[in-house]
């Protein structure tokens, strides 16, 4: 196999690849082999006729086409490995030679790793507060417990106000015809959560146990159910019974059953230690995004629009998965919203651009400072890996082959990187 490498505009790289007649041949005889027992000749069981008669009936390309998508794959990642670039985004392939009996040559178009040329890095002003807990912080805090262990009480002798839970029956319509999804018994609904469209929970305040009312609401344009969004619709309710919250008296009994602290004065110091815990690290990733886009911005390069929407492309699919966790595929979130694809990636772009800009800053400042990652500084982050997810330390050293540790220490000398910006920020 040969590799010839073209440079272009923008970091951008052609690789014209040939793969030798003989591996196309080769590649040929194994599609033969896997499909002639699929194919029907007159004269012949199914399996038994020899290449040349099928070539003779159907063609000399007939077994072509799965050759080459055969030997594509391991032809492209061998160039890459030959050409010794570092690629950057998925092929684009074109092809300039596809003939039986001839050899296979094609062009790849990539993008390769820019050039980083950098800028001021070290003493970058960055305006972050000091992390601080107020009382307010603790007391708010300790609301958020209380409501979380709040019962519901019911009321009589008064109508809804905004906080009650309601339980009630809704009928809707829209045009005076009923729709799917719009009839419910023994609904619960908070009031004031917005859980229904905008006017339906505020013109239920006032309404008393039993009482019976038609509510006038209009569906949002954006709304999901299309055939819905925008129109007119009349919700016919009846409250069935109205309920309040009630809270549990801040004293020494609540902090023993909301905590392992047998006082209230123990359980807010404890509380204000971990709220200091939390703002600390929100002051140091802010730290870390401030200083990083500073160094970004003192620094150039060159990125390639293929490399973009690689990374685009990537962070679509890990939103996938996050989708996925929560029990919707991205093709169901697609159809939900009306979104294509196409135009999701090019939502995640300008966040992708951003991305990479901070990776290769951080990478260009690893060369520069000839920064290092020791088996101890692995051997600690795999530790902290191992914790995190609650595993044995071997289980999860047991994950990494070799490709993947690289990459890995790839990831810890980039941190380091950017605990050096963060060091030397004012």
């Amino acid at each position: 196999m040969s590799v010839t490498v073209e440079k272009q505009e923008k970091n951008m790289v052609k690789l014209t690849v040939e793969v030798p007649a003989e591996e196309v041949a080769a590649a040929e005889q194994r599609a033969y082999n896997k499909n002639k027992s699929k194919i029907a000749v007159p004269g012949f069981r199914k399996g038994k006729a020899p290449r040349k008669i099928i070539e003779n009936l159907y063609g000399p390309d007939v077994f072509l086409e799965e050759a080459i998508n055969d030997v594509l794959p391991d032809a492209y990642e061998a160039a890459c490995k030959e050409s010794g670039l570092e690629i950057t985004s998925r092929p684009v392939i074109d092809y300039t030679q596809v003939e039986h009996g001839k050899s296979l040559i094609f062009v790849a178009t990539v993008a390769v790793k820019p050039e980083v040329t950098l800028g001021a890095y070290k003493g970058l002003e960055v305006n972050v507060k000091a992390p601080e807990v107020t009382e307010e912080d603790v007391d708010a805090e300790l609301k958020k417990e209380q409501e979380k262990n709040a019962t519901l009480r019911d009321v009589d002798g008064r109508p809804v106000q905004n906080g009650d839970t309601v339980t009630l029956n809704y009928a809707g319509t829209v045009d005076g015809v009923a729709f799917d999804g719009g009839t419910a018994d023994n609904q619960e609904l908070v009031i004031g959560s917005g859980q229904f469209i905008p006017g339906f929970e505020e013109q239920m305040i006032g309404m008393n146990t039993d009482e019976e009312r038609d509510l006038n609401v209009k569906f949002p344009e954006d709304y999901h159910a299309k055939e819905l969004a925008g129109k007119d619709a009349v919700f016919h309710v009846k409250v069935l019974s109205i309920s309040e919250k009630e809270l549990p008296e801040l004293n020494d009994e609540f902090a023993s059953d909301v905590s392992e602290f047998e006082t209230l004065e123990a359980y807010k110091e404890d509380v204000k230690k971990k709220l200091l815990e939390k703002k600390e690290k929100e002051a140091r990733t802010e730290k870390e995004n401030a200083a990083l886009e500073k160094a970004v911005e003192n620094a150039s390069m060159e990125i390639p629009d293929a490399m973009i929407e690689s990374q685009a492309e990537d962070m679509v699919n890990e939103f996938g998965e996050r989708l996925q966790m929560q029990g919707m595929r991205l093709e169901q979130y697609l159809q939900y919203t009306g979104m294509t694809m196409k135009q999701i990636v090019d939502q995640y772009k300008d966040q992708a651009k951003k991305r990479i800009e901070g990776r290769l800053v951080l990478e260009a400042i690893v060369d520069a400072e000839k920064i290092e990652v020791t088996e101890a500084d692995v051997e600690e982050g795999l530790k902290k890996l191992a914790d995190d997810y609650q595993m044995d330390l071997e289980k999860v050293k047991g994950f990494f082959d070799e490709d993947s540790m690289v990459s890995y220490k790839k990831d810890l000398a980039t941190q380091k990187a950017l605990d050096l910006l963060v060091a030397e920020a004012k």
